[in-house]
């Protein structure tokens, strides 16, 4: 029982940190994306803490409370379809242990979720989206971008488990 209530003293921490995080994204001028990939870092633990059926719940619960405490509802978009289940989808994919397959799952999860944004924004603002740079350029800076994100996903969640664990779950 004790575990379990600990558990669940976790998972409202963290998810009280996680919709902080949302609620500052949305009202700061700076660091958005920073604070939303700090918001996604706490499903991880959840999953380590836990199970992935509680990483579901999480990622549910926070994007559901964001959704009503965040004052722009645009603003939440990023982490209901990306960041707040990225880090299931990654306890997944990393499951195959088979590295190639794994990152070209990676991008190809990548490359949906910023399809869906693009139709979504063409379709809501009823125009053409243009840039100064070829849609190419644009898609491997992005995925160079996200692969980045990726590898600083899994030095946080080694960081997690060989170091802060144990610091902060005293037992």
């Amino acid at each position: 029982m004790l575990l379990k209530s600990r558990n669940i003293a976790l998972n409202g921490i963290l998810g009280a940190l996680a919709v902080i995080c949302l609620l500052l994204a949305d009202v700061m001028p700076v660091s958005k994306i920073s604070l939303y990939v700090l918001s996604s870092f706490f499903v991880s633990v959840v999953i380590i803490e836990g199970s992935v059926k509680s990483g579901w719940i999480f990622y549910a619960a926070t994007s559901i409370l964001g959704s009503i405490i965040v004052p722009d509802k645009i603003s939440m978009v990023p982490y209901a379809l990306f960041f707040g289940g990225y880090g299931i989808i990654k306890f997944y994919i990393e499951k195959l242990d088979r590295i190639v397959i794994e990152y070209v799952l990676k991008v190809i999860f990548f490359n949906a979720c910023a399809a869906v944004v693009y139709l979504a924004a063409r379709s809501l603002f009823e125009a053409e989206m243009t840039s100064r740079f070829p849609w190419v350029v644009l898609v491997v800076v992005g995925e160079i971008i996200f692969l980045v994100y990726d590898f600083v996903y899994t030095l946080f969640i080694n960081y997690y488990r060989d170091r802060l664990r144990a610091k902060i779950l005293k037992k």
